[in-house]
């Protein structure tokens, strides 16, 4: 299966007495929606801020079958225009205006948001405004969706609703997601999942058996 992502042996350091990333190497299927998990410090963001081309890696390898599409945890970090169709028309510019309605109106369809085109973006609740930000990413036809933490600034219920979309896209569009979050209770919506650990990624599976696993452990201690 062709892969999406691929990080092989990517590392980076704040300074030399700071390892963020050691040697993490990593490969995620085209159409498939994986999550990253990790204890705060773990180096998730650091990895996804690579992936999205904020950070340079030290070393290693990155390579990604195109654009990405960032969504960040708190949704008025992204939102830019007044209203809900203006903010997806907003990342098209380079393309022929003809082409932004019908951009507009699919993106929004897929992400449940198509009645809403007109409203006032500060009308919409958190859950919302994050689906807002995939709809402008769909809009690009990026193939890859980052999201760093999406869920940290929504109630339980819109938490799970989002992961509940995300997994919807991913089998309806083809689009490849990488979901970083630090809930248990969101992996039971992905294909697979990476956990790191200071800097390393030490287990990979399915969402259920990282789940099983990271229980174990607490358990354990």
């Amino acid at each position: 299966m062709t892969a999406a992502i691929v990080l092989e042996n990517v590392s980076f350091a704040w300074s030399p007495e700071r390892p963020a990333l050691q040697n993490c190497s990593l490969q995620v299927p085209q159409g498939e929606f994986w999550m990253l998990l990790g204890a705060n410090g773990s180096g998730k963001s650091t990895l996804l801020k690579i992936l999205a081309g904020l950070l340079e890696p030290a070393q290693g390898r990155v390579e990604l079958a195109g654009a990405v599409g960032l969504v960040l945890q708190n949704p008025d970090h992204q939102v830019v225009m007044p209203s809900v169709g203006a903010d997806v028309a907003f990342g098209l510019a380079d393309l022929p205006p003809w082409q932004w309605a019908e951009r507009v109106e699919q993106a929004l369809r897929l992400v449940g948001l198509w009645e809403l085109c007109n409203r006032p973006v500060y009308g919409l609740s958190g859950g919302q405004k994050q689906r807002l930000a995939i709809a402008g990413a769909l809009a690009r036809q990026v193939p890859i969706l980052l999201l760093d933490e999406p869920t940290a600034f929504l109630d339980p219920e819109q938490q799970l609703d989002l992961a509940q979309q995300v997994q919807q896209l991913v089998r309806t569009t083809g689009v490849t997601a990488l979901w970083v979050t630090h809930r248990l209770e969101e992996l039971a919506y992905c294909d697979r999942a990476v956990l790191l650990s200071e800097g390393r990624i030490t287990q990979q599976g399915t969402g259920m058996e990282l789940q099983t696993y990271i229980q174990k452990q607490y358990a354990m201690a």
